[in-house]
C-alpha cells in the first residue's frame, strides 16, 4: 500500500506506513447522515467523485445544522467547548499528552505548526492522528502479515465503541472526547477502515474512477475528520461545502503523490497503484512497472500523473484562506512540503522504480517561514481587494 504521508491535513495525517516513517452525548447529533452516506459511498451506479461528494455534502450539513454562538461560524467554539468526556481531567491530558508525543516522533513538521494552534484544537488533532496511524498499521505496521477481515472489523467496533464513550485504552479517550466536543462524524473513520479492507484483497485499480474511492477512502477521509477541529474563520464568506472539498482536495493530492514516490516500493510488493487503463494508453503495462526502466513512455505518462496530483493541490488551496487563522499555518506547511516530492520525482528524471523522491531538511526548513507567512499574509491581502 502507497500509505499517506502525516502531512495530509486540511488534512494533517492520512496514512502512514511503519515502513516509512507510519457514551457520546453528541453522537445522536452528528450520526445522523451516517447510513445515508455509506449507502452513497456503496452505490456502484454513480462516479466515485459523485457517491463521494455526497458524502462531504452530508458532513458539511452536519455543521451547518448547529447554531452559530457569538456572532461566530458554527466551528469557531474556543470559548464555549465543555468536556464531555472523561472525567478524570489528570487521566484525560495524559492521555492528550501521549497522542501529542507520537505526532511529535513521526509527524514532526506537522506537529511544529499545531503549536499555533489553540490548546484544544491541538490536542483534537493529535487524537486524530494517533487513530489514523493506528488504523493504517493494521495494514502496513509490524503485525500487517496476521490482519484479516475479521480484525478490521473488531477494529470498527471498537471504533464505534469510542464515539459512544467507551475508550479501550488512552489513545481512545482522547479520540472519544475529542468526537464528544467537535462536530465530528463517525462516518469517514469507517470508510478508512473500508481502505483498509481494500489493501487486503486489491492491488490493481482498473481506471482513475477506482483509484478515486480507495484514495478518499484511505486519505481524503481525514481532511472530512479535521475540518470540524482546524475550524473556519469567522470572517469566512465561504461555503461549508466548498472548505470540506478543498479539504478533501488536499487528501487524495497527497495519497496520489504518494503512490508516484512509491511505484518502485509498491512494486516490490506486487502492487500498482496507477490505473491500469491509463498506463494501457500510455503503450505500458504492469511488466514494464516491474521491469523499473525509466522511458520516454514512462516520462510522458509521469507527467499526466503529476499535472493531475497538482490540479488537486490547486484544489486544496483555494480552501486554506477560510480555516481560523492558527489552523492555516501547519496545512500550508504540509501542502507545500507535499508538493515539492512532485519536484522531486521530476528532478529524478522520472526515476521513482530506484530512487526515493524527498524533500530534504534544508528545504523543509526553509518552507516553514514561508508557510507562515502565507497563512498570516495572504488572508489579508486579499481583503484589501
Amino acid at each position: 500500500m502507497s500509505g499517506v504521508n502525516a502531512n495530509s491535513l486540511l488534512s494533517p495525517m492520512p496514512r502512514i506506513s511503519s515502513s516509512r516513517s507510519n457514551g457520546c452525548k453528541r453522537l445522536s447529533l452528528f450520526s445522523c447522515g451516517v447510513l445515508a452516506s455509506s449507502a452513497a459511498v456503496a452505490n456502484p451506479s454513480r462516479s466515485s467523485e459523485e457517491r463521494v461528494y455526497e458524502v462531504v455534502l452530508k458532513q458539511a450539513a452536519l455543521v451547518r445544522e448547529l447554531p452559530k454562538r457569538d456572532g461566530e461560524t458554527a466551528l469557531d467554539w474556543d470559548k464555549t467547548i465543555q468536556n464531555e468526556g472523561i472525567s478524570d481531567g489528570n487521566l484525560l491530558d495524559e492521555a492528550y499528552s501521549r497522542c501529542g508525543e507520537v505526532c511529535a516522533e513521526y509527524a514532526k513538521t506537522f506537529y511544529l505548526g499545531t503549536q499555533l494552534m489553540t490548546p484544544e484544537r491541538r490536542r483534537a488533532v493529535w487524537a486524530i492522528y494517533v487513530w489514523c496511524r493506528r488504523t493504517d498499521e493494521l495494514v502496513d505496521g509490524p503485525n500487517a502479515s496476521h490482519i484479516t477481515p475479521k480484525a478490521l472489523e473488531r477494529w470498527e467496533k471498537r471504533l464505534t465503541d469510542l464515539f459512544e464513550g467507551r475508550a479501550y485504552d488512552m489513545y481512545d479517550a482522547a479520540l472519544s472526547d475529542t468526537v464528544s466536543k467537535y462536530p465530528v462524524d463517525i462516518q469517514p473513520f469507517k470508510d478508512m477502515i473500508e481502505g483498509m479492507r481494500l489493501d487486503l484483497r486489491k492491488s490493481r485499480y482498473e481506471n482513475f474512477d477506482e483509484l478515486y474511492l480507495y484514495c478518499y477512502y484511505v486519505a481524503g477521509t481525514v481532511g472530512l475528520m479535521s475540518v470540524p477541529v482546524m475550524g473556519l474563520a469567522p470572517e469566512s464568506k465561504a461555503s461549508v461545502e466548498s472548505v470540506y472539498n478543498a479539504a478533501l482536495a488536499l487528501g487524495l493530492a497527497n495519497q496520489l503523490t504518494n503512490i508516484l514516490r512509491d511505484v518502485g516500493e509498491d512494486a516490490r510488493r506486487g502492487r500498482v497503484y496507477l490505473p491500469q487503463d491509463e498506463l494501457a494508453q500510455a503503450g505500458l503495462c504492469d511488466d514494464d512497472i516491474f521491469r523499473g526502466k525509466v522511458t520516454e513512455k514512462w516520462r510522458s505518462f509521469m507527467k499526466g500523473q503529476i499535472k493531475r496530483a497538482r490540479m488537486f493541490f490547486d484544489e486544496a488551496e483555494k480552501g486554506i484562506g477560510e480555516l481560523n487563522e492558527a489552523s492555516r499555518w501547519p496545512v500550508w506547511a504540509s501542502l507545500m512540503l507535499y508538493k515539492q516530492i512532485l519536484d522531486s520525482i521530476e528532478a529524478n528524471d522520472y526515476d521513482n522504480f530506484t530512487k526515493r523522491a524527498y524533500v530534504g531538511k534544508a528545504k523543509k526548513l526553509l518552507s516553514l517561514p514561508i508557510a507562515f507567512g502565507k497563512a498570516v499574509v495572504a488572508p489579508q491581502i486579499s481583503k484589501m481587494w
